[in-house]
């Protein structure tokens, strides 16, 4: 089988592809033919050297991934041959095959696509994660997210409409207005608008109940200040720290410099909180996989629907993260292995 490997620090063209022997299930495991694996920011922030929690080098990255089972191991009872299956691979994802735990798979309705299956576990996780487990998303709140336009902004939008959430505010380049507004958020410019003053003023001067935040950095608090009291601040990204393919110390130590101290008695005063997410390092994994039966339900409910910005064969990894680096997708990015 072929994969794709980091085998070191650098920009998209220290990618490789390289092949390797087909995995073998152990005991309780299964193997997965994939099909689709999902890009991430956190893919690209890996391969720069800035996220922290990965392998050590060389590694195959991807976090998610949709294919069909092809083998399974000894105690395996709930999965067969053939059956189609979302997999949580952790790592990994961005391989022709891969073995991993029966646990770690949620079998797909013949209705759901590869596509659909693929864009799901770290977007969709993470929004849901983040506004129904952590912040009790009711009816009638409002939201602010930054990137709107990218997978985890298109998630926010579409888990929120089901909620019943009474406006969503998503900032993104001029380009991406019309995009955004299609997804019925209220567009922010990021380059040009005051996404702090917008928010107050379309709620009476008292800010969002959400603001769901992957910049990082001096960008938090003004996140913060859109908040109303008893907000809630969502912090899972560090996208302020990098700039174009590859690693700039200076800007990930300008970002790291900038980053908010938040005061408990301030926040006491205010009600607000702030929640770093980290779906790759949550611990209970039965959390994220009930988040995804949920999300599969909302899916055959037509609630959700993921948005895919393009699919691009595996082979072009190196072009489909350059569109991610340009801040050029609308949508999820996925890499082709059938």
């Amino acid at each position: 089988m072929r994969k794709v490997v980091y085998p070191k620090v650098g920009g998209v063209d220290s990618i490789r592809i390289v092949e390797a022997d087909d995995p073998v299930p152990g005991p309780g495991q299964i193997t997965v033919r994939i099909h689709r694996a999902g890009i991430n920011f956190a893919d690209l922030m890996m391969r720069q050297g800035l996220y922290g929690s990965n392998p050590e080098y060389p590694f195959t990255p991807g976090y998610e991934a949709a294919g069909e089972v092809i083998e399974v191991g000894d105690g395996v009872e709930s999965l067969d041959s053939g059956d189609r299956v979302l997999a949580m691979t952790g790592f990994g994802g961005y391989s022709e095959q891969i073995a991993l735990d029966a646990g770690r798979v949620i079998r797909l309705p013949d209705s759901v696509s590869f596509d659909q299956a693929a864009a799901i576990p770290v977007t969709y996780g993470t929004a849901y994660h983040m506004l129904v487990h952590l912040g009790n998303l009711s009816e009638g709140e409002t939201v602010l997210v930054h990137h709107a336009a990218g997978g985890v902004g298109t998630a926010v939008a579409q888990i929120c409409k089901a909620y019943g959430a009474s406006t969503v505010i998503g900032t993104a380049s001029a380009p991406k207005r019309e995009f955004v507004e299609s997804l019925g958020m209220h567009f922010v410019d990021s380059k040009s608008e005051d996404f702090v003053t917008v928010c107050k003023s379309m709620t009476g001067g008292k800010g969002v109940h959400h603001a769901i935040d992957p910049v990082g950095g001096k960008h938090l608090m003004r996140s913060y200040k859109a908040l109303r009291r008893g907000g809630r601040l969502y912090c899972f990204g560090a996208s302020a720290a990098v700039k174009g393919d590859r690693r700039s110390m200076v800007t990930a130590l300008r970002m790291w410099a900038s980053t908010p101290k938040f005061d408990p008695l301030k926040m006491m005063r205010s009600n607000k909180a702030v929640f770093g997410v980290h779906m790759g390092l949550l611990d209970d994994e039965s959390v994220f996989k009930g988040h995804l039966e949920a999300l599969s339900g909302m899916l055959l409910k037509g609630q959700i629907d993921p948005v895919i910005d393009s699919v691009w064969r595996f082979e072009q990894v190196a072009e489909a993260q350059k569109h991610m680096h340009d801040r050029k997708n609308r949508g999820k990015i996925l890499l082709d292995f059938s």
